[in-house]
């Protein structure tokens, strides 16, 4: 995979609806470490705010036996945000697939069921990956058995978003290489992640039921992008799911699908960027909806320089405003991460900070991208890939945020609050 690692000066702000000039950070926002329950050497972290109003996250660990385990913890219900229940293994084993972008996540739904998924190796080739879905009905203490999402299907699947289908069914969307490694059977059908002139990945989606059982599953999409983010929110026509497409021409936008329950839309631009780009830019679109309204943001290079992009719907997904820019300059890392804080947007994003490291940047936006204001969150030792990918949630009064850094050559979560 080839990540789009942009090095250099940050350069002039050109975005007339954000506040993504000279680096600041207004005297406005309070910005407060928060204390994570993950120890060192914790990496691929994951947010995710339950129903109830506790926030999940989960980590992976490696282990002294070259394996891996999945952890999670949660805050405590009616507590303080700092205080921590015990952390839970969710999963562990030696055959996993790990890697610093396609990241397992976590997922409750209404009636107290938590979710959860890691890759692992399906062999032979090392690209052969598939996802492991799991279901927790007592709060975390046991899990069930763990099933492929797809099963019997070559090739590596991955890049998941959830979502709650209904009170006690998960919605899931992945991106799967099985037209790739049906149409050239051995490991030079999916070994890489670039224009070849074959069969492209695809986006699929399935429900699963109360008990784990897949219950039905969809192609979206014949031709996306290899192994950029996914992400998906429900609207009040169903739910939306954001990608990152690929067409004939290399063409790589960000498109959108919705499910009203019965069937899927055909896939359309959130808009035409126009980025020709012949790779994977490893920098997946993110969505939020409330109601009818939902927001994307996303990363381009369509005028030949990083860019952070931002767009609302006001009909569910059928027709976006033109964009703004949230953040532009050859320092625009992106791995963008976007939440609702209250009546607010909130977008987080990773940035070069010359001459050698990293920083976390925070935007607090009104609903229609017209006013914003740009929060330097933290300063990031980790260089290219080892920071990964930020995650944001909103919750009560705050943006809460957690990213990897490296301490001593080993991988660390770090967290904070902004107010």
């Amino acid at each position: 995979m080839a990540a789009c690692s942009r090095g250099g000066d940050p350069g002039p702000a050109s975005t007339p609806s954000a506040a993504s000039g000279a680096p600041s950070s207004p005297a406005a926002a309070q910005i407060d470490e928060w204390i994570l329950p993950a120890p060192a050497g914790a990496a691929q972290p994951d947010l995710a705010v339950a129903p109830d109003g506790r926030l999940l996250l989960s980590w992976i660990e490696a282990l002294a036996d070259g394996g891996h385990r999945l952890r999670l913890a949660s805050t405590v219900p009616g507590g303080a945000a700092q205080a921590w229940g015990e952390p839970q293994t969710v999963a562990a084993g030696s055959d996993w697939f790990v890697n610093w972008a396609d990241t397992p996540h976590v997922y409750a739904l209404p009636d107290g069921s938590l979710w959860a998924h890691w890759l692992r190796s399906t062999g032979p080739s090392r690209m052969d990956y598939g996802i492991a879905l799991v279901r927790s009905g007592d709060g975390g203490d046991t899990w069930s058995a763990p099933q492929p999402v797809h099963p019997g299907t070559r090739g590596d699947h991955g890049f998941v978003t959830f979502w709650a289908q209904a009170d006690d069914r998960l919605g899931i969307a992945w991106l799967d290489s099985r037209q790739k490694a049906a149409a050239t059977p051995g490991a030079a059908a999916h070994d890489g992640h670039h224009a070849d002139g074959g069969p492209a990945m695809m986006l699929r989606a399935a429900v699963h039921g109360p008990q784990g059982a897949q219950e039905a599953e969809w192609p979206l999409d014949a031709s996306t992008c290899d192994c950029c983010t996914t992400a998906s929110a429900s609207t009040d026509r169903g739910v939306v799911v954001v990608y990152r497409g690929r067409d004939a021409h290399e063409i790589r936008d960000t498109r959108l699908v919705r499910f009203d329950g019965a069937a899927w839309t055909a896939p359309r631009d959130v808009h035409a960027d126009g980025w020709r780009f012949p790779g994977c830019p490893v920098n997946g679109p993110v969505v939020v909806a409330d109601g009818s309204r939902v927001w994307v943001a996303w990363y381009t290079e369509a005028d030949g320089v990083p860019e952070l992009r931002a767009a609302r719907s006001d009909d569910a997904g059928d027709r976006f405003g033109a964009p703004v820019t949230l953040a532009k300059g050859p320092q625009v890392l992106g791995r963008v991460a976007l939440a609702r804080g209250g009546e607010q947007l909130l977008a987080a994003w990773l940035e070069e900070a010359p001459p050698a490291s990293q920083r976390l940047v925070l935007g607090r936006y009104d609903t229609d991208w017209a006013h914003g204001e740009r929060i330097e969150v933290a300063g990031v030792s980790a260089r290219g890939r080892a920071s990964g990918l930020p995650r944001l949630q909103g919750s009560g009064d705050a943006a809460w945020l957690v990213w990897t850094d490296v301490h001593d050559g080993a991988p660390v979560l770090r967290g904070a609050t902004v107010r």
